[in-house]
């Protein structure tokens, strides 16, 4: 299987996330994030696990390091618990949760490898919820200022920044139908939050230049959307489902207005809404460094009627539009197709909607969640991920020969991990964890992916390059329709 062209200084790296990972959730002065209460609340998650202990990343971090070392990535995209920096979302921050921090990035920085900093991965401090959460500006503005710590105390170790992770998830997921935390069903409060997000990006933003932080971006999943059949109204579905996915995040951050589909997609919802300022475009369209773009699968929509007759009653999610698989494509374990070709299309026609608003893109994640199981020898051959990776790294790489910048490329995961609300039960990473003893062992995929990464690292121009990969390059549940993050 050979081996994708990439561009001279392209960051390969891994990604991972605090609450998937990280464990010790009761450890040195942490405060309780909406997984930890969603978690725990019967029925919510399968088989009721909890991100409790997870990988223990929170004290094997030495060894995960080590791991990507050998892995030989450019850099290490994570994330940083709130919770664990202001346990109750405000005020000073925890000595300790810094602490922890202050050292993985140490120990990165002396292994070679670059940090790449998500400030949130959807571990709200649950005081903050308990006033409101994402509903309200106010988490907003708690959340620029905890950027703003950050910027202050690790600006100048960690070049590139991401602000939120898949906003569509926290607000659609978490506040629209309730299948991730903190478990809401709801209309225009699940827009508010939408909203807010999107504020919060800013600020945050604004407050990480203020440090002098050198990259700031957002990392979005956007989907390809397909119609199922040529029918108008399954053309109509189509226009729903990208305002939802991505014109709603798009058209704020890149050309400073709303979409101009969101009233046929929600109707009363948005029409009813009072969460708008002016100004807050401005805010939201600051220009950014990057864009991160997670991608799993594409969205083959067809129209469908309401769920709910009523308008009153109503979520955020009920959009007259329902996902099925892609006819003929192989499915991974969370049923999501596969079709590598879709993300070369989704960067394309990105680049043909924005033009030069569209910044340098980065694919924060991408992988796939397989049937994984240990041989007599212990060794986990996972030859459906291996083909996933090497079909949608080739399609990265003819997106950017179609001249769309893209500048680097993120596995997910390193790590199995605690896979939202399916709990322990998939398994996307190149790293296998036996959850009991906590075990690493490398897959076969871990083993591709190390084998590109030294391919790149050998091309001629990467060979004769003496700058980090920054320098060089600067300038998880969801509808069968479309895949998130693990």
């Amino acid at each position: 299987m050979s081996f994708p062209s990439l561009p001279p200084a392209f960051v390969l790296g891994a990604a991972t996330a605090a609450y998937q990972i990280e464990g010790a959730v009761s450890t040195d002065g942490r405060g309780p994030s909406i997984w930890d209460t969603f978690a725990r609340t019967p029925g919510r998650v399968h088989r009721g696990d909890t991100g409790d202990v997870a990988c223990d990343h929170y004290h094997r971090f030495p060894e995960d390091i080590a791991l990507l070392r050998e892995l030989g990535v450019h850099s290490y995209r994570f994330s940083i618990a709130w919770p664990r920096i202001q346990p109750t979302g405000a005020g000073p921050m925890n000595p300790k949760g810094l602490d922890f921090y202050t050292r993985l990035i140490d120990t990165l920085l002396e292994n070679g490898i670059e940090p790449a900093v998500t400030l949130y991965h959807w571990d709200l401090p649950q005081a903050l919820e308990d006033r409101g959460g994402w509903r309200l500006r106010e988490t907003a503005e708690r959340f620029a200022e905890y950027a703003g710590h950050l910027g202050a105390a690790l600006g100048d170790q960690v070049p590139r920044w991401i602000t939120l992770n898949e906003p569509w998830c926290s607000a659609f997921l978490g506040y629209g139908d309730g299948h991730h935390a903190p478990g809401a069903a709801e209309g225009t409060p699940a827009l508010a939050a939408a909203h807010h997000l999107l504020v919060g990006h800013g600020l945050a933003l604004t407050a990480l230049r203020a440090e002098g932080v050198r990259e700031v971006g957002i990392t979005l999943n956007l989907d390809h959307v397909i119609p199922a059949t040529g029918s108008a109204e399954d053309a109509a579905a189509a226009v729903r489902a990208e305002t939802q996915h991505n014109l709603i995040w798009t058209e704020p951050l890149l050309r400073a207005r709303y979409p101009e589909s969101e009233d046929e997609t929600w109707a009363e919802l948005i029409r009813q809404q009072t969460f708008r300022r002016e100004g807050d475009l401005a805010v939201i369209s600051a220009p950014m460094d990057f864009l991160g773009i997670n991608y799993y699968t594409p969205a083959v929509v067809r129209a469908a009627a309401y769920r709910e007759p009523d308008p009153a009653r109503r979520t955020a999610m009920d959009n007259a539009f329902t996902g099925e698989p892609l006819p003929g494509a192989r499915r991974t374990e969370m049923g999501w197709s596969v079709a590598p070709d879709t993300l070369e299309e989704l960067l394309v026609s990105l680049r043909r909607r924005y033009g030069t608003d569209l910044p340098p893109v980065f694919i924060t994640e991408n992988g796939s969640a397989e049937a994984d199981t240990q041989s007599a020898d212990g060794r986990v051959h996972d030859t459906d991920r291996i083909a996933y990776l090497s079909g949608h790294t080739h399609a990265v790489a003819r997106a950017v020969e179609a001249g769309v910048n893209v500048r680097g490329y993120y596995v997910w995961s390193l790590l199995d991990n605690f896979e939202w609300a399916y709990g322990y039960s998939k398994r996307f990473g190149i790293i296998h964890v036996d959850y009991a003893t906590q075990h690493r062992t490398p897959k076969s995929s871990f083993h591709w992916y190390k084998g590109l990464i030294a391919a790149q690292k050998a091309s001629p121009a990467r060979a004769g390059d003496t700058g980090s990969p920054t320098e060089a390059s600067a300038c998880a549940t969801r509808t069968p329709a479309t895949g998130e993050e693990g």
